[in-house]
């Protein structure tokens, strides 16, 4: 079973949506379903082709957050390249679950509105959470919000795998009946080619030419980094080390623009750490550069680093340790 999440917000730190969205990613792995994460806010230049992406797509999350009012501009403009350009019949049988946290009002009308949308264009929505959150911890600390999340996304597995028969809907009516769309045969690469931009040669020489600088650049630093760059962060690691009796774990940092992974293994006492790989592992965690400089100079815990949408699988709980055991001094 393949489910893809696309996520509309901003990607703040304190967006609650990136909590509800990472819960429900490591249940539904827990249960063994394939699932791939879109950051929309990542992809903007992307988002007219990631309709694409719904092919292989058994069941989808739409997540998005309020914070002002209505879905947002990012899932607006997923919703309309997947009107323009997805494939209508692989979409009627997609099972979409709307997620709408809000820090303002309007998280019923946002959830109505995904809902809604996803019948216009055929699909099949099913149950999804809406609610407002004014601090993003009361989520985390609350037993029954995270009950309730785990069993959203059960349900949506259970969906999905059972494949439930429902009453056709009248807004799926409308949009094949009255809101007929006016195709066009361009797909969106060439939609994009067509654009003020891409067409303007200038424009294009300027890119093809600061693209080459930067690969100038960034293949020169590589060879000056050598052997220095597996040395990277295994001092503060080290140094920060606050042993656990009774814990051992072997984890896996996948950092961007780290060609070899960072390997902690911690058994009791003794603690190893290395770039290469490991046979098994107990928690991986996908990092940005970013993240982990603000990791290691004390400003962020792992558990944020989750929070704000370091795809994370494994253990939940040696997850929460690794905070424990590495207690990382602030960088003044």
């Amino acid at each position: 079973m393949n489910i893809n999440i696309y996520y509309g917000g901003r990607g703040i730190i304190d967006d609650p949506t990136l909590y509800v969205i990472g819960k429900m990613q490591q249940t539904l792995e827990e249960l063994r379903v394939n699932v791939t994460r879109y950051n929309l806010y990542e992809m903007k230049n992307e988002i007219l082709t990631l309709p694409q992406t719904l092919k292989t797509a058994d069941g989808i999350i739409l997540a998005t957050t309020v914070e002002w009012y209505g879905i947002g501009g990012y899932m607006q403009q997923f919703l309309d390249a997947c009107w323009l350009f997805g494939d209508k019949e692989k979409i009627s049988r997609i099972y979409m679950c709307p997620v709408v946290m809000s820090t303002a009002y309007g998280e019923r009308e946002a959830k109505l509105n995904l809902a809604t949308a996803w019948e216009i264009l055929g699909g099949l929505p099913c149950s999804g959470i809406c609610g407002y959150i004014e601090k993003p911890a009361e989520l985390e600390l609350n037993d029954q919000y995270v009950g309730l999340i785990e069993k959203k996304a059960e349900n949506l597995y259970r969906t999905v795998n059972q494949k439930p028969v429902s009453f056709p809907a009248s807004n799926r009516a409308v949009g094949q009946k009255v809101a007929v769309h006016q195709g066009t045969d361009l797909t969106p690469q060439e939609t994009e080619q067509l654009s003020k931009y891409v067409s303007d040669d200038n424009f294009v020489q300027r890119q093809k030419e600061d693209i080459q600088e930067l690969a100038n650049l960034f293949r020169d630093k590589l060879k000056n980094e050598g052997a220095e760059d597996e040395e990277e962060y295994l001092a503060q690691f080290k140094k920060a080390f606050r042993p656990t009796p009774g814990f051992s774990a072997v984890i896996c940092l996948d950092i961007a623009e780290k060609p070899k992974k960072l390997i902690i293994d911690v058994k009791g006492p003794k603690l190893e750490i290395f770039y290469g790989s490991a046979e098994k592992t107990d928690v991986e965690m996908q990092l940005t550069r970013g993240m982990m400089e603000e990791i290691v100079n004390g400003r962020m815990a792992f558990q944020r680093a989750f929070m704000s949408g370091a795809r994370t699988k494994g253990d939940f709980t040696a997850m929460r340790t690794l905070d424990q055991i590495f207690p990382f001094s602030r960088d003044k």
